[in-house]
């Protein structure tokens, strides 16, 4: 939920965010007029609780002979006051339904546009080149034993497969990495539930445009998690938590499960976009005013990640109409596919500001003494896709792929998967 605070002060700003996202306007105009509309709901209903209040000890002094008038007066008095308190309660849910429709207001400099419209920030690394004609990630995996697809869809269906052997390996090995730096940086390793209830979900921004794209168990009124974000934004929900020293910071390992509705006829070959996958999610609560400069530092720590598996890449300013809801600032980090001759999303980091916390009642105490929704940061530091990168980018004319020599240790010591002579029906 957006700060009900910009919306009556300053509601250009939020027309503007709206315009930027391409989404509706007029709905900021709604959700001003369902403040005032509030607003003035629970100032009537003041004015007539104090007045009932100042009645009520009128009553208590009044002669024996008055009282029996008084009472009935009370009577209506206290309907009145009832007849109030629930038209406050109704203006309350009408508030929150339009202004929960409104997403977060972005920050300057989010370019305009949908998911083409992006700014590049920067290229590191150069593009792989090979003198060879190069396998793809899913023929790679095949040679090495590394991933079984057919298996998978013969098992679960499409977008399924099994990692086995070097393959299963390299992907322990890539989250031990993320975990690694992440508690370099001092964040906390949490392992997550990956089944949350729906206000959960919800406080998250995940049901609105994007709700197709989630799993649900309707029996059990679950639903299951497509990032750990989900369960870490959850965790201090409905609490008042000190960052006073700086953020409170966690690292997230899970499976992640998603739909991918939409997404017949693209990336329909390997494990580029699956339905389940292992994430690493570094969370981030922090004080509103140092958001900003903790979101670079998540992304610094995403870049480290993407050198230390020696990848080309390119880190882009996402669009404001391709940020969803939560997110007033996004940057992807697209590592270059040599087969597909471009550059493939790896990894995101995104600043969802006080949305989320203020949905989730999450926050802290000032100066003042009062306290205030804190800041959300999201930010994901190894997944399974990466895989696809680092097979192709180093791999050799042999069909063998060397090792980057960060995830080295977390193998054994192992520089090079080779290829095998065959896999074991």
């Amino acid at each position: 939920m957006i700060d009900p605070l910009i919306l009556r002060e300053d509601p250009d700003r939020v027309r503007r965010s709206q315009a930027t996202r391409g989404e509706s306007v007029e709905l900021v105009d709604e959700a001003v007029a369902a403040d005032a509309a509030r607003r003035a709901a629970i100032g009537a209903f003041e004015v007539l609780r104090a007045e009932q209040n100042a009645f009520g000890k009128q009553v208590a002094t009044a002669p024996k002979e008055e009282k029996a008038a008084l009472v009935a007066q009370a009577q209506q008095l206290s309907a009145d006051v009832k007849a109030a308190q629930q038209t406050v309660t109704d203006a309350e849910a009408t508030f929150s339904a339009v202004v929960g429709r409104l997403g977060n207001v972005i920050i300057d400099g989010v370019p305009a546009g949908g998911e083409d419209d992006w700014a590049l920030v920067r290229e590191v690394g150069t593009p792989a080149v090979f003198d060879f004609e190069p396998r793809d990630h899913v023929e790679l995996g095949e040679l090495l034993g590394a991933i079984d697809i057919p298996r998978g869809t013969k098992v679960s269906g499409s977008r399924f497969y099994f990692l086995r052997g070097v393959g299963a390996r390299l992907e322990i090995a890539l989250l031990n990495l993320g975990l690694q730096t992440a508690i370099d940086e001092g964040f906390t390793p949490l392992i997550t539930p990956t089944l949350v209830r729906p206000e959960v979900m919800a406080g998250t921004g995940f049901l609105g445009a994007h709700a197709d794209e989630i799993y649900r168990l309707e029996a059990d009124d679950l639903y299951l998690t497509g990032t750990s974000e989900v369960a870490l934004a959850g965790y201090h929900a409905d609490e008042i938590i000190d960052v006073a020293a700086g953020p409170i910071r966690y690292a997230g390992w899970s499976t992640c499960y998603r739909r991918e509705a939409g997404a017949a006829g693209k990336d329909n070959r390997g494990i580029l976009r699956v339905h389940q996958f292992q994430k690493l999610e570094m969370f981030s609560y922090v004080a509103p005013e140092q958001a900003e400069a903790e979101h670079l530092a998540l992304l610094a720590m995403q870049e480290r990640m993407l050198q230390a598996c020696e990848l080309a890449y390119r880190v882009i300013d996402v669009a404001a109409g391709d940020l969803g809801s939560s997110a007033a600032r996004k940057y992807d980090i697209e590592a270059w596919v040599p087969t597909q001759g471009t550059y493939r999303e790896l990894t995101s980091t995104s600043n969802c500001t006080t949305y989320q916390a203020r949905r989730l009642d999450i926050r802290h105490r000032g100066e003042s003494g009062k306290t205030a929704p804190v800041a959300t940061l999201n930010g994901t530091l190894a997944t399974t896709r990466w895989i696809v990168a680092i097979l192709e980018t180093h791999q050799q004319a042999d069909g063998s792929v060397r090792v980057p020599e960060a995830l080295r240790p977390y193998l054994g010591g192992l520089e090079v998967f080779e290829p095998i002579a065959g896999v074991r029906a």
